[in-house]
């Protein structure tokens, strides 16, 4: 198989850039000699099951029902359940004959579920059918769960695919079960139905071609999104680095760097002008400056972990010190770009370097030990198939990451929006979210595998083994105050593990819990309808409450949290001075062009 070839990155433009990255230590290194066939072929079999290891599911149902075969107990637990379930079905089903088609319902929906929200469920027959199949989803819960001996991932694994599996055929995803999608054909003629089919070609040929979702189109980056004017004033081969241009007379002495994921593109901290979190932040005074991965192909296959802390926030850190003058740094990371953040200030208090003024975590985890649903798709089964498949290509492709998130959340992300686009024959309109949602990237082979192994499998940060420069880093060397944020409905980085920040550092942490999910949750500009927050400060020496303690004592707040960090920003950011130069050239670091850059607009050349 021919491979892609391998693409020069551009010219470094300063003196941290030019640095010859340190030769790895050979022991860190992928290993690619052993036994390629092997390697061939479970990449061949990753192309047929979408990156999924056809072993990780099989172990995990043979687990479980070899131990539920050897628990009779559990069996007639189970049995009596199914016969309550049917007599509380039945006497509902009669409940519902006396009084004319409605009776009072014998189980309600999850509060996250919406699919059964609309009246005309409560009608006959759908009352019955989506009752039974609630009652048939507990069961299947009840099922799966708390049988004695298995594993506690293989139980999440087998619980979390089940009731995937039953999604699938909830009454809400078929034209004949759902009320509310009768009632719109029978309105519209069928003509719902012509629409939706136009839709399904229209999305299969996008898919073919490698085109964004419709109504992306007239979300271009620097024509809709990602508009705070600004200037790159740092280039090398993994990053650019942008300085925002001051909105104000005065700022604050202390800058801000900001540290998206790389499995993201950065502008999702630069949306449109109402809900650009950087425009905020400068229009309240700040000087920004924010990390734009490079997008990475397949001659990019050998960065890893230690590549992204040094060509990334180590060298964009030097920039900013040269551009401000030296001035100590606010840094912020967001998602995995927190917790590559947390890595390099771990390395930086370990050695002394003390150029960091405060550390933020956007919905970014330390310890991944209760990592959420996400570690499903994460144990040495998988990863092993993963690296297999990475080996051949280069990179995980961005398609392949897309898929498992929208998983976690199925019913939002796939089985409603296809009722919706192909059933109801209603596109839902495109925002800037969304858009942002579609331009996705791709990671190296090497740095996804080892942030895999070291964060997710071995939790090395938060066990003390995490090493930079051959020596381990430690959370609790951190000295700098530090602001943690977290959020509500987060599927990727679930609050109750962000907060475990206050377990691992020995400094003054505030904690916040933001409503909304992973990303809607983080851009939440003021005047968003419904949001709320809530927020402590816990001091060094404060004893340690665990977070659904610390949910019941800290009072719900309206609106956004975005004014609670500027105003924690400014408190502890000194003086305001005159806005600092655009780039420093006699430093290194002349403006090369404007925001947003190149790297975030790259085309991605693997599209078919």
């Amino acid at each position: 198989m021919a491979q892609p070839p391998i693409l020069p990155g551009p010219a470094p433009s300063s003196p941290a850039a030019r640095m010859p990255a340190p030769p790895p230590a050979a022991t860190d290194l992928p290993d690619r000699s052993d036994l390629p066939l092997d390697r061939l072929v479970n990449a061949a079999l990753a192309r047929i099951t979408a990156g999924i290891s056809p072993l990780a599911l099989p172990a995990a149902y043979l687990d479980w029902g070899m131990h539920l075969a050897l628990s009779p107990g559990k069996q007639l637990e189970l049995v009596r359940k199914a016969q309550r379930k049917m007599t509380r079905f039945a006497l509902y089903a009669a409940g519902c004959a006396a009084q004319g088609g409605q009776g009072s319902t014998c189980i309600e929906p999850l509060a996250q579920d919406r699919r059964f929200s609309d009246p005309a469920w409560q009608q006959p027959p759908f009352n019955l059918i989506h009752q039974a199949f609630l009652l048939t989803q507990q069961w299947w819960h009840n099922a799966t769960t708390h049988v004695r001996g298995v594993s506690p991932h293989h139980e999440a694994v087998v619980e979390f695919t089940t009731r995937q599996i039953l999604d699938i055929f909830a009454p809400s995803n078929f034209l004949a079960t759902n009320p509310v999608a009768l009632q719109r054909t029978m309105a519209e003629h069928g003509m719902n139905l012509v629409r939706g089919f136009g839709n399904v070609i229209e999305d299969w040929q996008r898919n073919l071609l490698g085109r964004p979702p419709a109504g992306a189109e007239k979300f271009r980056v620097g024509e809709a999104l990602a508009t705070t004017p600004g200037k790159v004033v740092l280039r090398n081969r993994l990053i650019e680095l942008i300085q925002y241009a001051p909105a104000t007379d005065t700022v604050q002495a202390k800058p801000i760097l900001i540290v998206p994921a790389w499995i993201m593109k950065y502008y999702i901290l630069d949306l449109s002008a109402r809900n650009s979190l950087v425009r905020y932040l400068v229009e309240r005074g700040h000087t920004v400056f924010i990390i734009s991965w490079k997008n990475p192909d397949y001659g990019d296959r050998d960065l890893g972990f230690d590549d992204y802390r040094r060509l990334g926030v180590m060298a964009a850190l030097d920039a900013v010190s040269a551009v401000c003058g030296g001035q100590k740094v606010h840094a912020a990371g967001y998602c995995l770009g927190g917790t590559l953040l947390s890595v390099a200030a771990a390395a930086m208090a370990r050695d002394g370097d003390d150029r960091l003024a405060s550390l933020t975590l956007l919905a970014g985890q330390t310890d991944f030990s209760e990592a959420g649903e996400l570690t499903l798709f994460i144990d040495e089964n998988q990863v092993t198939f993963l690296e297999d498949m990475m080996w051949e290509q280069g990179f995980l492709d961005t398609r392949q990451m897309a898929g498992a998130f929208q998983i976690l959340r199925s019913n939002d992300l796939i089985w409603s929006r296809m009722m919706q686009d192909y059933i109801a024959g209603e596109r839902a309109p495109m925002i800037d979210l969304m858009a942002w949602n579609a331009d996705q990237t791709r990671m190296p082979y090497r740095m996804h595998s080892e942030y895999l192994r070291r964060l997710f499998l071995d939790n090395d940060l938060a066990e003390g083994r995490f090493r930079v420069d051959g020596q381990p880093v430690a959370l609790t060397d951190l000295r700098m105050p530090v602001f943690a944020v977290g959020t509500e409905w987060d599927h990727v980085a679930p609050w109750h593990s962000v907060f475990k920040i206050i377990r691992l550092t020995d400094t003054d942490v505030t904690f916040l819990l933001t409503s909304g999910g992973h990303n809607a949750g983080i851009v939440s500009e003021p005047g968003h309808d419904r949001r709320h927050f809530r927020i402590a400060h816990h001091r060094e020496h404060d004893p340690y409450i665990d977070p659904d303690r610390w949910l019941e004592q800290q009072p719900q707040q309206a609106g956004s949290w975005w004014p609670a960090w500027t105003e924690w920003l400014e408190k502890i950011g000194g003086d305001r001075i005159v806005p600092p130069p655009m780039g420093n050239a006699a430093a290194g670091y002349p403006p090369l062009a404007d925001a947003p850059g190149s790297y975030v607009r790259e085309p991605n050349p693997y599209r078919p």
